[in-house]
């Protein structure tokens, strides 16, 4: 931070304070310890660390969804004991989750004066409501389409629009997380002009994300979280990556992992023509074609919604789409069973660990017997040997380096990093011929990131096929060997040269800006 910036800032003095917060749930495990937190006033201040080291349950206490156990908060040098998120908003604190809350038939306007109506008696002014919607939207250069339904709007906007709440309801600090998830390189940068812009109108903003160049680029200071302690208060321009990931892991990371030169074998899979029209009718998938080979890592990119998890389900087995082929080592498995596909060689890592990927509520045996329990391999005598099925799920656990209490415990105790770790455990122990690894590093901190990546790239030398679908653009970019780009469900990219490719190019084809002639994505499909 330059010099007249930091003394700007200093004078401005401190406008959220937590201090000694400790938080213990129920069965005694300890989140947040003694953890210590000061926002200044007009700062972008950024707080990072691993999946479980407590930033969520920092935030929720900030923002009255949860109460602390010991310590004490304060606003504007003024104690404050919030009872709800309608306490810490009434204080002028504002949200942003990295799951929107919109409802998706309503417009915008809508959405934005939701709970917060204006009208007499609680009915809803429409007329009123597109005027403040346009009012706010020029006032904060945060561009929406008022009268639009949230259903139509992209990701981006979705992302101003959730701002943009936070402000109509009198937020000057607002708290958002992962805000970049879902956005392109341009969308980024266009999201990043905007948040400088609301600091330099006196709002103060706490920036939680794993991307750690973005924290570089746009943060004052940041605080780092471990093991549900403060690690430090660091003025951004006095720590590199590097030292940054290593406060928060406690060893050095490299998220740049080495692979060999490709060496594909034989073609493993291929989709042909793959169409499908959801219930609102909308085209989600449109004459999708490509194919895997042995050895090969496909990327796929594309912003978030446009035919990537219909495209992934279309080949477990859990979407039909109307028309189309899959094909795995030349056998037919369009109108084949989930089961009978996975029997053929298909492991699948789903984007939500918890929704699709775990039974959150069942023990970690339950969850990683879930694939082989039918078999023999854990039976004895016909069976179900439960030491061996203790064992197994110890042997997976460990291998992939899951931190967990006993193997009966509940996935849901987990954090984020390791429940992803079992389930990739999980799928890689099934020993498939085509790995299917959806959103396989969302939401988890850096170390298990690093891992993750690696055990992909050894997916890759033993000559597995891999599908990787990922909205990480630097992990596409990083592991995959060609990349092909999805926007409004088509394939618009298709790309071999992939060292010389930039984040900002694939930004232009997943924004419909740039598209390849037919005849160059043809060759993403090979019998």
């Amino acid at each position: 931070m330059y010099l007249g910036e930091r003394q700007k800032v200093m004078e401005q003095g401190i406008i959220l304070e937590a201090r000694n917060i400790t938080k213990v749930y129920p069965g005694g495990v300890v989140a947040n310890h003694n953890v210590n937190l000061e926002i200044q006033k007009g700062e972008i201040h950024a707080l990072v660390g691993e999946n479980g080291a407590g930033k969520s349950t920092l935030m929720k206490m900030l923002f009255g969804m949860l109460k602390p156990t010991e310590g004490q908060i304060f606003v504007d040098g003024k104690e404050v004991h919030f009872t709800s998120s309608s306490d810490a908003i009434a204080a002028g604190l504002g949200m942003v989750h990295q799951h929107f809350m919109q409802v998706p038939s309503m417009t915008v306007a809508d959405n934005l004066i939701l709970g917060a109506e204006t009208g007499a008696f609680f009915k809803v002014d429409r007329k009123k409501a597109v005027q403040i919607t346009k009012e706010l939207s020029e006032k904060y250069n945060l561009k929406v389409d008022a009268q639009k339904k949230v259903e139509d709007i992209s990701l981006a906007m979705r992302q101003k629009l959730e701002i943009l709440k936070a402000l109509y309801r009198g937020a000057n600090i607002l708290i958002l997380d992962e805000p970049t998830a879902v956005l392109t390189p341009q969308e980024t940068e266009e999201l990043f002009e905007q948040l400088k812009l609301l600091r330099e109108n006196g709002h103060t903003i706490i920036f939680i994300s794993h991307k750690l160049n973005e924290v570089k680029a746009l943060c004052n200071r940041m605080t780092i979280l471990r093991d549900g302690k403060t690690m430090g208060t660091y003025d951004v321009s006095e720590l590199s990556e590097q030292e940054i990931s290593r406060l928060m892991v406690g060893r050095d990371v490299s998220l740049d992992i080495e692979k060999d030169d490709a060496a594909f074998g034989k073609t493993v899979f291929s989709v042909k023509d793959l169409n499908y029209v959801d219930h609102f009718g909308k085209t989600r998938l449109d004459h999708v074609s490509f194919s895997i080979k042995q050895g090969q890592i496909l990327g796929i990119a594309g912003i978030d919604g446009n035919g990537q998890s219909e495209l992934v389900e279309a080949i477990v087995g859990t979407l039909k789409p109307q028309g189309g082929k899959v094909t795995m080592n030349g056998k037919d498995l369009t109108n084949l069973s989930v089961l009978k596909r996975q029997e053929a060689g298909i492991s699948h890592v789903s984007e939500d660990r918890l929704k699709y990927g775990t039974a959150p509520k069942l023990s970690l045996e339950d969850n990683m017997i879930s694939k082989v329990y039918y078999t023999k391999r854990l039976k004895t005598g016909g069976l179900i040997d439960s030491k061996k099925v203790t064992a197994f799920t110890k042997g997976i656990l460990d291998e992939f380096l899951v931190k967990y209490d006993n193997t009966k415990q509940s996935v849901s105790e987990l954090s984020g990093g390791n429940v992803q770790k079992l389930v990739v455990g999980r799928e890689y122990d099934y020993d498939p011929e085509l790995l299917i690894m959806n959103q396989p590093t969302r939401g988890i901190d850096v170390g298990a990131i690093e891992f993750i990546r690696k055990r992909i790239v050894e997916m890759r030398q033993k000559q597995k096929a891999i599908l990787l679908v990922s909205a990480d653009l630097s992990e596409v970019l990083s592991l995959s060997d060609t990349i092909l780009v999805m926007h409004e469900g088509r394939i618009v990219g298709y790309i071999e040269d992939v060292k010389n490719t930039s984040e900002n190019e694939l930004g232009l084809y997943m924004l419909g800006v740039k598209e390849d002639a037919r005849e160059r994505i043809e060759g993403a499909y090979c019998e």
